[in-house]
């Protein structure tokens, strides 16, 4: 049989203009609810964003949507090539020039991370503002959903948050088992501040199934004397730290503290400071971590069934 090329040629041109006309005709607009209950609008999905936290700049890479991330802060150093994108502040001060020069069409900051004049001035330069404010795990889901849908990635973040979610519950699970020890959850070692029951680091603690020694308290970041640290003499302490600390730095400053319990038995958790925190991606990552060092005769077990 005869083929009539001309015929064949006309209808894969047809198939190409088709196809060109639909990838070029602009998305349906879009709006995304942000954790100060503002409604976002799109027009299509944002192709330069900038992350001013660490925590948000972990998110893109982990949507593998890192094409679109033109600028991040001096913070952001996870992963690796995170630390390669274009700097444009500190989190609390920002090179206002250099974030207009980078044309974006969406900035993401946080209300801990971030300040009220920054968001004030961003929204006084016209620049388009999503704010998150992940406090515990649902609200870290929560985020990273938004950003799911913000770049039309709805299945992956879907299925991320599924894997993520069956950690945390096998781990509330087993933390169960366990008496309610007390913790102290350390920030800064001078002054004393610790982690208090409004805080996502706290999540840790109770899905560990421990005991915050300072879950009565009404601020985030409670400031506690040294004394008062005595009189609570919790068995375990966590301290997440950026720095090669052990336990000798803070019995130089605090000699007394020697007599805690916690010190005693050697239950002293020295923690990496960026992986825990980061309310992130890798949240079910470092609940398990700190799972595994509160219960340490649970590695092979927890270590096989929680991946």
């Amino acid at each position: 049989m005869k083929k009539s090329w001309p015929n064949i040629f006309l209808f894969i041109s047809f198939l190409i203009s088709t196809s060109l006309n639909v990838m070029c005709q602009p998305s349906a607009k879009f709006q995304v609810i942000d954790d100060l209950g503002n409604k976002v609008t799109f027009n299509s999905v944002p192709l330069r964003v900038i992350a001013l936290a660490p925590n948000l700049t972990e998110m893109i890479y982990e949507l593998e949507v890192e094409d679109y991330l033109v600028g991040n802060t001096l913070y952001c150093n996870y992963p690796s090539a995170a630390k390669e994108i274009t700097k444009v502040g500190d989190m609390l001060t920002f090179d206002y020039e250099k974030i207009i020069s980078l044309k974006p069409d969406l900035l993401f900051i946080t209300v801990e991370g971030n300040t009220k004049a920054t968001y004030d001035k961003f929204t006084e330069l016209g620049l388009k503002i999503f704010v998150s404010n992940p406090r515990n795990f649902e609200g870290i889901k929560k985020t990273f959903l938004d950003m799911g849908n913000i770049f039309k990635m709805e299945k992956a973040t879907e299925e991320k948050v599924v894997e993520w979610t069956s950690i945390v519950d096998n781990i509330k699970k087993e933390g169960k088992k366990y008496p309610a020890e007390t913790i102290m959850f350390l920030i800064e070692v001078n002054p004393i501040m610790l982690a208090g029951s409004n805080t996502f680091l706290n999540e840790y603690i109770e899905l560990c199934g421990m005991k915050n020694i300072a879950e009565n308290s009404t601020l985030n970041y409670p400031i506690y004397s040294r004394e008062e640290i005595l009189k609570r003499d919790p068995d375990f302490i966590a301290y997440p730290t950026g720095d090669k600390k052990d336990i000798k730095y803070i019995i130089e400053i605090y000699p007394e503290w020697k007599e805690l319990k916690a010190v005693k038995n050697n239950q002293v958790l020295f923690l990496d400071w960026d992986l825990f925190s980061r309310p992130g991606p890798r949240f079910a990552q470092a609940l398990k971590e700190m799972f595994i060092r509160l219960h340490p005769e649970e590695i092979s077990r927890v270590g096989r069934s929680m991946k």
